[in-house]
C-alpha cells in the first residue's frame, strides 16, 4: 500500500524529485540492465481488455503481455517479476479492510449493471478473479523470470534490486521511496511505445524535506503504513504540528518538515528512533517493528532461517515419524525447502501456505451479494479444495504412520462472509489405491506408476476418476476443461453456462486476439457475470 499521501505530495510539492526518464537511455548506464517489476502493481496497466466485467479475454491478455515484454527485451532490458505469495498475519487486518472496501465497489458494479444493462466505466473497474495467479504462469510461459514472495513482496523486490544492482524498480507503491534500494520508476506514468516514465528521486526528495535517507522509515511510520496504522500516530503528528506552527509559517511542506524539526534533536541524529520521543512502550515497540521492516541489510539472516529451519507451526511436521528425531528433522527440512522453492519459482499455488502455516486466502470475485440462487465460488470449489488439502496433508511419514491433520484456515472473500475470522475447512482424503501416498512421491518420483498416480490424483480432486481413459485421447487442456465443467455442473450450473464454458474451451483457440476483440456484448446478463 505504501505511505498514505506521499505519492501526491511528491508529484505536487516536490517536482524536483519527479524526473522524466527514457529507459533506453538508462540502459546505456548499466551493464546487463535488469528491471525488477512489481507484478501486482502492473495488473491494471496490463489488463486493458474492453469487456472486463464478463471475465475471460485470456488470449487477448496474453497478446498484451507478450507485446509488453517484447518492448523491454528489444531495448536490451532484462525483466524480473515479483508477485505477492503470502499474506503476512501481521497485515491480515489491513488485508481484511481492503477486501471489505472492494466488496463495496463490487456492489456498485452490480447496481450499475442492473440499472443500465452494460458495464460501468474504468472508475469501477474490477479484476477478473485469479488474474494475479494466472498472470505469473502466463509470464513464465513467455520465458520470463517470475518469483512469488514468502515475505512482504515490497521488501523482497527492494532487497533483490539492491543486492543485484538493478537499474530500477517498476511499480506504483511509495514504499519503494522509503526502501534504500534501486530507483523507483512509475508504471502508471509508463509509455510503452517509447519506454518513458517518471523516476521518483529518493535523494532529491530527502533534500527537499530536510531529511536523510536513513530517516525515511521513521517518517513512513509516523505518517502511517501497513505496519503502523495512520490513526495510531495521530497524537504525535498533532504535537509536531503544534511545535512547527509556533516556529514557522504554514507551508505545503509542513506534514514532512514537522517530523524533522520536532522529532529529531541534535543528540538523536544517529538514532533510527529518537530517544527523545515521548512514546508509550507499546507505541515504541510498534514503531520499531515498522522501522526495521524497511531495513534491507537483515535479509540474509531471514533467508538463512527460512531455508534451513521449517517454521515452528509447520503443519507437515506432524506427519513424519517421531521415533527417529534426526530423520524427522531431515524430512521436515527437505520437504519444507522443496515447498518453498516451488512456491518462490511460481511452480505451484497455495501449497506452501497450506503445508507451512495451514492458512490460505482468496481475494474478491465479481459476485452479486443480493443473488441468493447462485452459490459463491468459494463454496462451489470447497470440496475440490478439501481434496487438495487431503493430498497435501494426509501424508505418510518415513515410518508409514498417519495422523488426522487440523483444519485449514481459509480467508476467502464471498457474500455473507464477514471476515471476522477464518473458515475452518477439514481435509478429505483422496480415494486412491495407494498404500503410501505422499507428496514427495508425486513430486520427485519417476516411472510409469508415478505418472499414473499423478493423473489419478488430479482426476480424484474433481471426482472424475472415470475420465482416466480419455488421457492421451483428447488434448490435455480439453481434458482439464471437461473435469472442471463436470465438477461445477454437479454443484450448480445451467445449460447456458455449460455452453459458454465449452465454447471458450473449444472455439477461442480458433480465433485470433484481434478477432476476439471485435466480439460485442449487446446486453449483460447477471448470471453470466457471477459464474
Amino acid at each position: 500500500m505504501g505511505v498514505k499521501g506521499l505519492q501526491s505530495f511528491l508529484e505536487h510539492c516536490c517536482p524536483q524529485a519527479c524526473v522524466n526518464v527514457n529507459l533506453r537511455e538508462m540502459v546505456r548506464q548499466h551493464a546487463g540492465p535488469t528491471l525488477v517489476v512489481d507484478g501486482m502493481a502492473c495488473l491494471r496497466h496490463w489488463y486493458t481488455c474492453k469487456d472486463w466485467v464478463s471475465g475471460g479475454q485470456w488470449k487477448e491478455y496474453m497478446d498484451i503481455l507478450m507485446n509488453w515484454v517484447q518492448a523491454f527485451t528489444s531495448a536490451g532490458i532484462r525483466l524480473v517479476f515479483f508477485f505477492d505469495g503470502v499474506v503476512e498475519e501481521k497485515k491480515r487486518p489491513s488485508w481484511v479492510k481492503r477486501r471489505r472496501r472492494v466488496n463495496g465497489d463490487v456492489s456498485k458494479i452490480f447496481n450499475h449493471i442492473k440499472a443500465r444493462g452494460d458495464q460501468p466505466g474504468r472508475e469501477l473497474f474490477g479484476f477478473p478473479p485469479g488474474l494475479a495467479t494466472f498472470t505469473s504462469f502466463a509470464l513464465k510461459s513467455l520465458g520470463q523470470e517470475v518469483f512469488l514472495s514468502v515475505m512482504e513482496a515490497d521488501y523482497e523486490i527492494s532487497s533483490y534490486a539492491r543486492e543485484h544492482g538493478c537499474m530500477g524498480i517498476l511499480g506504483q507503491d511509495t514504499d519503494f521511496i522509503i526502501y534504500d534500494s534501486a530507483p523507483y520508476l512509475s508504471v502508471s506514468k509508463l509509455r510503452i511505445e517509447n519506454l518513458t516514465t517518471v523516476l521518483y528521486d529518493r535523494q532529491a526528495f530527502c533534500r527537499a524535506i530536510g531529511l536523510a535517507v536513513y530517516q525515511l522509515p521513521l517518517l513512513a511510520c509516523f505518517l502511517g503504513n501497513d505496519v503502523v496504522p495512520e490513526q495510531r500516530m495521530q497524537h504525535m503528528r498533532n504535537i509536531a504540528m503544534t511545535t512547527y506552527r509556533s516556529l514557522h509559517f504554514f507551508t505545503s511542506h509542513i506534514i514532512f518538515v514537522e517530523i524533522k524539526i520536532s522529532l529529531w534533536s541534535r543528540e538523536d541524529e544517529n538514532n533510527l528512533i529518537p530517544l527523545s520521543l515521548k512514546l508509550s512502550p507499546s507505541d515504541r515497540e510498534l514503531i520499531e517493528r515498522g522501522v526495521y521492516s524497511y531495513l534491507l541489510t537483515e535479509q540474509e539472516a531471514h533467508q538463512e532461517c527460512d531455508i534451513t529451519t521449517p517454521p515452528s507451526g509447520a503443519v507437515f511436521e506432524k506427519y513424519v515419524s517421531p521415533e527417529c528425531q534426526m530423520l524427522n528433522m531431515f524430512y521436515c527440512v527437505v520437504f519444507h525447502q522443496a515447498c518453498r522453492e516451488k512456491h518462490v519459482a511460481a511452480q505451484g499455488f497455495m501449497v506452501y501456505c497450506v503445508v507451512s502455516e495451514g492458512v490460505v486466502d482468496c481475494s474478491n470475485s465479481l459476485e452479486d451479494a443480493e443473488d441468493t440462487e447462485l452459490l459463491p465460488q468459494a463454496l462451489v470449489y470447497k470440496r475440490c479444495r478439501q481434496h487438495i488439502y487431503g493430498l497435501l496433508l494426509l501424508l505418510h511419514g518415513p515410518d508409514g504412520s498417519t495422523v488426522d491433520p487440523p483444519a485449514v484456515k481459509e480467508w476467502f472473500v464471498y457474500p455473507g462472509n464477514s471476515l471476522n475470522e477464518p473458515d475452518l475447512v477439514h481435509p478429505i482424503p483422496l480415494n486412491l489405491q495407494c498404500d503410501h501416498l505422499s507428496l514427495d512421491l508425486l513430486w520427485f518420483g519417476s516411472g510409469p506408476e508415478v505418472s499414473s498416480l499423478r493423473l489419478a490424483s488430479f482426476l480424484s480432486i474433481f471426482d472424475c476418476q472415470d475420465f482416466s481413459e480419455l488421457y492421451g485421447v483428447v488434448e490435455e487442456h480439453l481434458l482439464a476443461a471437461l473435469c472442471l465443467i463436470t465438477y461445477i455442473v454437479l454443484q450448480t450450473l445451467s445449460q447456458e453456462d455449460v455452453d459458454a464454458y465449452l465454447s471458450q474451451a473449444v472455439c477461442v483457440a480458433l480465433k485470433s486476439p484481434q478477432e476476439l476483440q471485435q466480439i460485442k456484448v449487446s446486453l449483460l446478463v447477471l448470471c453470466a457475470c457471477t459464474t
